[in-house]
């Protein structure tokens, strides 16, 4: 009897696309940890990006990441940065035109002002504190002219966080460091705000879900029920 005849199949799956990680002030890659796992179980692979978030200046801190990113040799890069990270994303995409396309999200990156960090570096140990980047964003204000890709933006409105106590006043709604307000990047495809607090961000499976889907389709889903739009 003759042996049946087997069907080959393709079992070839798409590869993850994958997404460099930069963490914020006083943070190291661990604490991205979270958000990696999150985005591998949506189908993206995360490679987390730690950098000197006190000691380098901005432009330097950019020139690493663009150095990192082109390490990956991917044809398609994603980035997802927080806080300050958002802002070292955007220098290293500003200067560094040559980097893979993809999309990018900031989750809760100051990047019009910061109010709570103005506030905290009133007196010189906490103007040492905020280190070079950040100073350096602050003092040279946001650059002029429109994304340099195509960009969403993740702010919080849980008001509970070292911003809140170091800055009462800081302008409503805010996630605890950065307001609202303040998220704003002219040029942006879509901006939404979540009830999360700012460092809730990078463990926040609704933070997850929603900076996946732009990743995927360049917007938000801005008609899920625990979305509030700004």
């Amino acid at each position: 009897m003759p042996a049946p005849e087997i069907q080959s199949r393709d079992r070839t799956e798409p590869v993850p696309e994958p997404v460099i990680l930069v963490h914020g002030l006083w943070m190291g890659g661990w604490a991205l940890t979270p958000l990696r796992l999150n985005l591998q179980r949506h189908g993206f692979e995360g490679h987390a990006f730690s950098y000197a978030t006190m000691r380098q200046p901005l432009a330097e801190n950019a020139r690493c990441l663009a150095a990192f990113a082109r390490s990956i040799g991917a044809p398609t890069l994603h980035f997802i940065g927080h806080s300050l990270g958002g802002l070292i994303v955007y220098r290293a995409l500003l200067d560094h035109a040559d980097l893979p396309p993809g999309r990018v999200v900031l989750l809760g990156s100051p990047f019009l002002d910061s109010y709570a960090a103005r506030r905290f570096g009133v007196n010189p140990f906490g103007h040492t504190l905020l280190g070079a980047s950040m100073w350096d964003w602050l003092e040279s204000g946001a650059p002029p002219g429109g994304a340099p890709r195509e960009l969403g933006v993740v702010a919080g409105s849980l008001g509970i966080g070292l911003g809140s106590l170091v800055a009462p006043q800081l302008p409503r709604p805010h996630d605890g460091v950065v307001a609202v307000s303040e998220t704003r990047v002219p040029g942006a495809a879509d901006h939404i705000v979540l009830p999360v607090t700012h460092s809730a961000m990078l463990v926040a499976a609704s933070v997850a879900r929603q900076a996946c889907h732009f990743l995927r389709c360049g917007r938000f889903r801005h008609e899920d029920d625990a979305v509030r739009a700004a």
